[in-house]
């Protein structure tokens, strides 16, 4: 299977997308916030803030993996992703090392397939097109070497986001 059959992406809820893993893009403390954050930790239950409590906060770039509890998914991988300042503060390398984290991350828990969000493109302000380009590059380099996850989705929260992903996949010369 090619590299670009293994990526798709869609317009929707990441709470409801049926995969093993769905990524958080989380804050640096993990313990919930706004935006696609805050649905995931609403709809997993407050058992995800207590397992979140004992791992003490993610840095910037890397990931954590926890229990889904009430999601569709075995497990919640919470990316921390850049806020944007303009570009010049290595916000493309923090980004593109939070989607590996997370794919590395689901490769050593055997998952399948992993759903992420637009991460670092809510109120981090990631400019949408930069961040899409960056997510699909790091993911594809990564399943080139690479047989788990097998499945990638891209879920966007509109069709403009989603858009940019398929674009992006379209177009990856990998």
């Amino acid at each position: 299977m090619s590299v670009k059959t293994r990526m798709s992406a869609v317009t929707g809820d990441i709470t409801r997308v049926q995969a093993d893993a769905i990524v958080n893009a989380a804050n640096r403390s993990l313990m919930g916030g706004g935006g696609v954050d805050g649905a995931i930790h609403r709809a997993a239950g407050p058992e995800l803030l207590e397992e979140c409590r004992r791992l003490g906060g993610c840095e910037t770039g890397d990931a954590k993996i926890t229990k889904a509890y009430r999601l569709p998914a075995r497990f919640v991988i919470h990316a921390v992703g850049p806020v944007w300042q303009g570009g010049g503060k290595g916000e493309a390398e923090l980004l593109a090392s939070c989607y590996r984290r997370a794919l590395e991350l689901a490769r050593d828990h055997r998952c399948q397939s992993i759903a992420f969000p637009a991460i670092s493109t809510g109120i981090y302000g990631y400019p949408k097109e930069e961040a899409a380009r960056i997510a699909v590059q790091t993911v594809a380099a990564f399943l080139e070497g690479n047989t788990m996850p097998e499945k990638v989705i891209f879920v966007g929260f509109d069709e403009d986001t989603t858009r940019g992903y398929e674009g992006e996949v379209k177009t990856t010369s990998i």
